[in-house]
């Protein structure tokens, strides 16, 4: 029998409680502090990261782990007979995170065909929603190819809206993508984000006042999901549980959610989104 081991990246803002208990790997991507360098997720946790994102005198940047990187964890995994991986990874409209877990697949001669690398074409608990699902499916026996057609209708049924204080972060990281319209209008505006179908940041729209903005999300996930019932929707937040919280609350109001969960934005995603972000990732089936 096929063993199926599913890997993702730190972006993926998945939990450790969770990653232990479903047994999933994690390649940490690394940011930057001026000379300081830390592993996210690992040797720079979110409790530790928004606080020095003020302290700092430093703009943060970030990087993608090594192809070596990838390499490495690969080749461990497989010394188990029968291994099949799975590898679900930021998109590759954001990163070059994917193509280094690509070209690392490419360096495994005698494992040709046994690593298979998904482009998730979305990013935090978008990419983790995936991973969870893909893990969840490897320890109930499914194959590589069932998992991996899961993955792909999840990812068409996910909708996901971001709630940002402010574009200077993403702007400044590189990763404003279609969003860069929205500049030059914002005088206590908040924009509303997404992540369109080719793995892009994308403006949704523009509203003034967090209260006004959550209630143009409502409308949104309205559209989106017309029955109003949610199977799943995880509340993210870069350093602003309360404001999640409000989030959580207008949308459990106004739908019939099954599950509920919050998560925090982990360093390299609250870098590029900034603090006070709020997040709602839906999944719709």
């Amino acid at each position: 029998m096929t063993h199926i081991r599913i890997v993702t990246d730190s972006t993926a803002d998945i939990p450790l409680a969770i990653r232990q208990e479903l047994n999933i790997e994690m390649v940490p991507l690394k940011i930057h502090f001026g000379e300081e360098q830390f592993l996210d997720a690992v040797t720079l946790k979110s409790e530790e990261f928004y606080p020095k994102l003020t302290s700092s005198p430093h703009f943060p940047r970030t990087s993608q782990p090594s192809p070596a990187e990838f390499l490495s964890l690969y080749q461990s995994l497989l010394e188990e007979p029968n291994t099949e991986i799975i590898s679900i990874h930021l998109s590759s409209a954001l990163s070059g995170t994917y193509q280094s877990a690509l070209l690392a697949s490419t360096m495994l001669e005698e494992s040709t065909g046994k690593v298979h690398v998904v482009d998730s074409r979305t990013a935090s608990y978008g990419i983790g929603a995936l991973v969870v699902a893909a893990a969840k499916a490897a320890k109930a026996g499914q194959s590589s190819a069932e998992i991996i057609e899961l993955v792909q209708r999840i990812r068409e049924n996910f909708y996901i809206y971001f709630l940002v204080d402010t574009l200077e972060f993403l702007q400044k990281g590189g990763r404003i993508g279609k969003a860069s319209a929205l500049f030059g209008s914002l005088l206590n505006i908040k924009p509303i984000l997404s992540i369109d179908g080719e793995g892009e940041v994308a403006a949704i729209d523009k509203v003034r006042g967090q209260k006004k903005a959550i209630a143009r999300i409502l409308e949104l996930l309205a559209a989106d999901v017309p029955n109003r019932r949610i199977p799943s929707i995880h509340i993210a937040h870069a350093n602003n549980l309360e404001g999640a919280q409000l989030l959580r609350e207008v949308i459990t109001q106004q739908f019939e959610v099954e599950h509920v969960d919050y998560i925090t934005l982990g360093p390299v995603i609250g870098a590029h989104a900034g603090p006070g972000t709020i997040a709602a990732f839906v999944s719709a089936v």
